[in-house]
This record gives C-alpha cells, structure tokens and sequence, in this order.
C-alpha cells in the first residue's frame, strides 16, 4: 500500500506509459531544446498532480511512465503536454519556426499504456473470489 497514492476522497495507483513523436520525426530534440522540454513538461505535470516516475527524451520522441490523478484521462494529459511545448519551445526557439510551419512540432497522435502492480488474470480472480465470498455471506441473496 506505500505505492498508493491519496486525494481527499481517493486512493489511487494509476500509471501510464506514454509516447509522442516530433512531427517527421524530425531530430530536433537535442542539447539545449531538450533540456528545456523536460522543464516544460516538469510544469505541467507540477500544476496538474502528475508524478514522474521514469521519461526519455529522445531526438524524435518522448518517453514517460507517469502516476496520474483519477479525474485526469491520459489523453487530456498528452494534450496539455504537447500543446505547452510545442507552443514554448517555438517562442524560444525560432529555429524550430523554420522546420515546423503552421507551429505543429509534434505529429498527431500519441501511444498510452496502462501499467500496474497486477496482471489482468489476477484481477479476474480476485473478482471472481469476491463473488464467492459474497455469495457464502449473504443469505442466499442472488442476482440474475
């Protein structure tokens, strides 16, 4: 339970593995450009209650195992993410301008993972358990 994180009215352990590319896949992500994508993405993930748990930053691509609040979807996260960058790497960058016009610096789409501490099986047992022990509790109460 030490990896579980709490909201007000939560506990929670979701993960997800996260993937984007730059628009064709163009190498682009170097030295200084990626020292500033990983601070950009710090603050975002700062004001939306994202915890970094792993990333890559790659010349073309972007790599998070992240922890994520439940009211936050991974695709509103990838949005948010890549809507701030792309948009403050080109103000800061005007060589980026020159390779990406209409300010589209990653390409459409992104790939989501989700991770966890248990197997799917596992799950399915675990359900299928509850239902017999709630079966062997109750007085015969049963629905169908």
């Amino acid at each position: 339970m030490e990896h579980y994180r709490k909201s007000s009215h939560c506990t929670y352990d979701i993960k997800y593995h996260l993937v984007w590319i730059t628009k064709y896949r163009k190498l682009v992500i170097t030295e200084k450009i990626a020292l500033r994508t990983r601070e950009l993405i710090r603050i975002v993930y700062q004001s939306n209650e994202v915890e970094i748990l792993a990333r890559n930053v790659g010349s073309d691509h972007i790599h998070l195992l992240v922890s994520v609040p439940p009211h936050l979807s991974a695709s509103k996260l990838v949005q948010y993410i890549k809507g701030n960058t792309s948009r403050k790497l080109q103000m800061e960058y005007k060589e980026l301008n020159r390779q990406f016009w209409g300010q589209h610096l990653w390409a459409r789409g992104h790939f989501v993972a989700s991770s966890g501490n248990v197997t799917d099986e596992i799950i399915k047992e675990y359900i299928k358990n509850q239902d017999m022990q709630e079966r062997s509790n109750s007085d015969n109460f049963e629905i169908g």
